[in-house]
């Protein structure tokens, strides 16, 4: 399992993914709801504001039609005001005021410098009746002339009535006869009209003699003076006559059919009668008035619950990846919990499956990397347990059984019996004394004394106490001198002087009659390097790892004429450790082996 964890593998990145993950959802989901809004609000505002301008235009239009001025148009135009929420100016061409919604109803007329909201520089419209706007009303007549625009044409109140009974009498007709259903309206002109609910002819069966006749004498005298006025135009241009006569709309046409010169001499003729029977044109401005002070604009009705339904959905679609990602990350832990109780429980064999290659696997992987160090040390405890045992039984046994022979009189306690239990005692000393030098190591009580030390004086010295066993054993004791002055190190000489005994000794045991064991020191990068080397027969490349746990022993059967007590090798690795350094094996079956003790240089 490698070190360190790639970064697009890590707990953090990937934590740091899902927050920027749930941010960037956020400002997307707040951006795109902002602009629906906006937009969504702005097409709302645009259409309402048209809605509004027609509606206001369309009635101004009536008024400016039915009126021959504006005197009287202020309470028009303030309920219009107060139904639309717009602001609504009235100027004339050369932008003299006629009428202001937000002006108050004082009398005279409020100053026109007063503290108004300003005016756009452009008019929403021109309020003229002879003339309509068809961006505003496409269904306006050909002509452009309001068709409320009746001037002379409008009937007095006399021919009104008289006109509305022969019609309702003809609607009664209707009903009673033919079984229509008819209905007694003003058209836009303010003459009464007969219609029917499905727009059916009527025929002539229940006219009267007054609906069925020419118009009345106001329209006739109308007529007249219009037809004089088509008629002159005509003639300027050389066009004959024409007879004009009033449509069922009570529009005035000629006859026979009209040209385009005879169009438009109709068209100017109207226009030039019904001047002065209608409002002149005014610009009209319309504006949203000033909001209060302090009043911020608001969202409509639709926009709020909008607002909540996305952040409602944001907000899921934020837990709903949290608890899965937490969901992910909490499984792995909750199979550590598990393992680790298992383990207090005694179960050494809990172990993790180990799936990726980020922290929580890499903590699965020290969890079971523990879990099997623990039981390797739980099965060196027992291991130890038996050969702490069979280390103490066996001298003791032998004291034990000398003695009893001793004292039964089967042997005599003479000088060699003397010397055997000696020997058998001093094992035990040794035993003890190993034991408790690493208690002491393993609590930090084990004090050194360190000061400067020669490494060529130690070797020989080490040499020269172990030179009788090597010489015993057959084996040749040898210090290879340095290519240079090895360097002093700041050492307990006497901790040192085991450690290297302790290896020297074990090498002499381990080589056989005839072979070589060798004390070398030489410095390298920083640090000082000394070696034991043996030609004994080599440590097997499975057994490397365990040479300096305590009581491990190649010789299974810990016989005492191949090992000692197995607590050598553990104590070299103490001093050294004590000492701010580090002590390796390097075997090769059958070639011998190389232990190497290393010890940072002393500085002075």
């Amino acid at each position: 399992m490698p070190r360190d964890t790639p970064l697009r593998r890590s707990l953090t990145a990937r934590l740091l993914a899902l927050s920027a993950l749930v941010s960037l959802c956020s400002i997307a989901a707040t951006a795109w709801l902002a602009a629906r809004t906006t937009t969504g609000a702005i097409r709302q505002e645009q259409t309402q504001a048209v809605a509004d301008h027609t509606r206001i235009y369309h009635q101004l239009l009536g008024y400016a039609a039915t009126h021959p001025d504006w005197s009287g148009a202020q309470d028009t135009v303030r309920q219009l005001a107060a139904a639309t929420g717009q602001r609504i100016v009235l100027t004339t061409p050369r932008s003299e005021p006629v009428v202001d919604s937000a002006a108050p109803a004082t009398v005279p007329p409020p100053d026109p410098a007063a503290d108004r909201p300003p005016l756009a520089r452009t008019p929403t419209a021109i309020v003229d009746p002879l003339s309509v706007d068809l961006a505003l009303l496409p269904d306006a007549p050909a002509d452009r002339i309001d068709a409320r625009a009746a001037g002379p044409f409008r009937p007095t109140p006399e021919e009104h009535r008289a006109r509305a009974n022969e019609l309702t009498q003809q609607a009664e007709c209707l009903r009673t006869t033919l079984g229509i259903e008819a209905t007694v309206t003003d058209d836009l002109a303010g003459r009464p009209q007969l219609r029917t609910a499905d727009g059916r002819p009527t025929g002539r069966r229940c006219e009267t003699p007054m609906v069925a006749s020419a118009p009345d004498s106001t329209a006739a005298v109308a007529l007249a003076d219009l037809g004089a006025l088509v008629n002159a135009c005509l003639a300027r241009q050389q066009v004959r006559a024409v007879t004009l006569s009033l449509g069922p709309d009570g529009v005035p046409t000629g006859e026979p059919r009209q040209d385009r010169a005879a169009t438009e001499c109709l068209t100017n003729a109207r226009r030039q009668q019904l001047v002065p029977y209608v409002a002149p044109p005014v610009l009209l401005f319309v504006g949203t008035p000033a909001a209060p002070a302090g009043q911020a604009p608001g969202l409509t009705a639709a926009h709020p619950g909008r607002v909540a339904e996305v952040a409602a959905l944001v907000l899921a679609v934020t837990v709903a990846v949290t608890v899965a990602v937490g969901l992910r990350l909490s499984r792995p832990l909750h199979a550590l919990t598990h393992a680790a109780r298992r383990m207090a429980d005694g179960d050494l064999s809990a172990r993790v499956r180990v799936t990726g290659r980020n922290e929580i696997s890499r903590l699965a992987a020290a969890f079971n990397a523990m879990a099997e160090r623990r039981g390797q040390l739980e099965e060196l405890r027992k291991a130890m347990v038996g050969d702490v045992a069979h280390e103490l039984r066996t001298p003791l046994s032998n004291i034990r059984g000398w003695l009893e022979a001793v004292e039964d009189g089967v042997a005599t306690a003479d000088r060699a019996l003397t010397s055997s239990l000696l020997e058998e005692a001093m094992q035990l000393q040794h035993l003890i004394d190993d034991l408790r030098d690493l208690a002491a190591a393993d609590a930090g009580e084990l004090v050194l004394h360190p000061e400067p030390v020669d490494l060529d004086d130690l070797l020989a010295q080490v040499a020269n106490a172990h030179g009788a066993q090597a010489k015993t054993s057959g084996v040749a004791l040898a210090v290879e001198p340095s290519p240079a002055a090895a360097p002093e190190v700041l050492a307990d000489p006497v901790r040192l002087r085991q450690a290297l005994g302790n290896l020297v000794s074990n090498a002499v045991r381990h080589t056989p009659p005839g072979g070589t064991v060798t004390l070398r020191a030489r410095a390298a990068d920083g640090a000082v390097l000394v070696e034991v080397a043996d030609t004994g027969r080599g440590i097997a490349a499975a057994d490397l790892p365990l040479v300096f746990e305590r009581f491990w022993r190649a010789d299974r059967s810990r016989n005492r004429q191949t090992g000692g007590s197995g607590l050598g090798l553990a104590i070299v690795r103490k001093i050294a450790e004590l000492h701010g350094g580090t002590v390796q094996v390097a075997s090769t079956p059958g070639a011998g082996s190389v232990f190497t003790v290393t010890l940072p240089a002393a500085e002075f």
